[in-house]
């Protein structure tokens, strides 16, 4: 019979060490997170701050340099999943934080394009490598029937990053004057919240202390066989395909984040007529940071049911199925029942969509339960970035199609063929839950 998880329960789910391990998982991509998004919460005041306050090109720089951290993401993504099964899953975990943390604390201090552009690169390359690594040390670390739940608290926790950055966005000030009676020096709003996230990275560098390397690694470390070798993924005409529906099985998140949710302020609020006369002037500034929050904690609660449901249903294909017909069907309503509607009800349906693509744990979850050991770092690392990554090729589909057709039909294209994709993916995978996962790519 089916119970559900109880206190005392908890103990024989989560040993000591184990939880340690979860713990610092879930703390790290918290941070992840809170990085990963910080950009589209800031970017409009970090922008006028640069070229100046009504600068035309702010839309589009913003977009730039959003796609530049992504393509630090896919080639972080590469660089560090190759690294995981070469070198082990906690150097990753550890090395991915301190990159992207000192990062972020020179974005603080950035004043011209070019120089952002490059942090932001650098930064996406050490954002690319905290989920995957804390994916595969736990799939690899818990039972084969618990570890849903391991991989489902990461991912909860972790979402609400993305929340705790929008707050620091809208109420850095007040952090701020804290700082300028320490130092004498007045820091903007944009710039505490990129410290904030630089030092919450170092400070959880100390939580290194008492987590464990992977068994399974270990076992394979002296064996002979092929670790992170990306020939075995990519010429391999069957491992590719289970490789590349993996990817797809995520695409239609990143087209609510990255298309839906982060274009609220240079697209939909406009497009849709969105009454926004409640709002002062600090929050027309903060419509983006705001339905980025919003759709976070949607984000966390679908996650959290998702995770609970895969385990209870002991099914990852079923989950994801039922949450692919209702990004499409909220999509819709997004897109043409949101007409007229009041900024309130505009955040509240962000929150929703949040909720609907709230299967990133189950897809982080199938990505490494389908390879073995000595590939496994590499796809669980570099999936779900170059899921991220396919916000730039959605986004300029998004914009190339908007000529034609305009924003509302444009974006509605380019969501149902990610999610037809994903659903013809889902439909082509088997079913993981549960596998053994002591087995290796040959």
């Amino acid at each position: 019979p089916r119970s559900f998880v109880t206190p005392e329960s908890m103990k024989n789910i989560f040993p000591g060490r184990t939880l340690l391990l979860i713990t610092v998982a879930a703390l790290g991509y918290f941070v992840d997170i809170y990085d990963l998004v910080l950009f589209n919460v800031v970017k409009r005041e970090s922008l006028e701050f640069i070229l100046g306050v009504g600068h035309p090109a702010i839309k589009d720089t913003g977009i730039r340099l959003f796609n530049i951290q992504m393509l630090g993401m896919l080639v972080g993504g590469i660089l560090w999943g190759v690294w995981g099964d070469k070198k082990g899953r906690i150097t990753v975990l550890f090395g991915s934080i301190l990159l992207y943390s000192a990062a972020n604390i020179a974005n603080a201090f950035t004043y011209d394009l070019t120089t952002y552009a490059i942090v932001r690169f650098i930064a996406g390359i050490g954002l690319a490598g905290e989920l995957g690594a804390g994916i595969t040390l736990i799939a690899e670390t818990m039972p084969r029937e618990k570890r849903g739940f391991g991989t489902m608290i990461v991912v909860t926790v972790g979402a609400l990053g993305a929340v705790f950055a929008s707050i620091v966005g809208s109420h850095g000030q007040g952090i701020a004057l804290w700082l300028e009676g320490l130092t004498g020096h007045l820091l903007m709003n944009w710039q505490v919240a990129y410290l904030m996230g630089g030092s919450m990275g170092l400070l959880l560098l100390v939580l290194r202390v008492g987590t464990f390397e992977s068994g399974l690694f270990k076992q394979m470390h002296g064996a002979d066989v092929h670790r992170g070798d990306l020939r075995m993924l990519f010429a391999d005409r069957t491992r590719l395909l289970r490789y590349l529906r993996c990817i797809l099985i995520g695409v239609p998140i990143w087209y609510v984040i990255g298309a839906l949710v982060s274009l609220s302020q240079d697209v939909f609020v406009l497009e849709l007529g969105i009454d926004t006369s409640a709002l002062d002037a600090d929050g027309l500034k903060q419509i983006n940071g705001t339905a980025i929050r919003y759709c976070y904690i949607g984000l966390s609660i679908g996650d959290l049911l998702s995770g609970l449901l895969s385990q209870f249903q002991r099914s990852r294909r079923k989950v994801i199925v039922i949450y692919l017909w209702a990004n499409l069907a909220l999509t819709l309503i997004f897109l043409f029942g949101m007409h007229g509607a009041s900024i309130a009800t505009y955040n509240w349906m962000c929150l929703l969509l949040g909720a609907a693509t709230g299967y990133w744990v189950i897809f982080a979850t199938v990505a490494s339960e389908q390879f073995g050991t000595n590939l496994r770092s590499t796809v669980a690392i570099t999936a779900p970035n170059f899921v991220r990554g396919s916000v730039w090729p959605i986004t300029s589909l998004f914009r190339y199609l908007a000529v034609p057709l305009g924003n509302v039909w444009g974006a509605l294209v380019v969501g149902i063929i990610c999610i037809l994709s994903a659903l013809w993916a889902v439909r082509k995978t088997p079913e993981t839950f549960s596998r053994d996962m002591d087995f290796v790519e040959r």
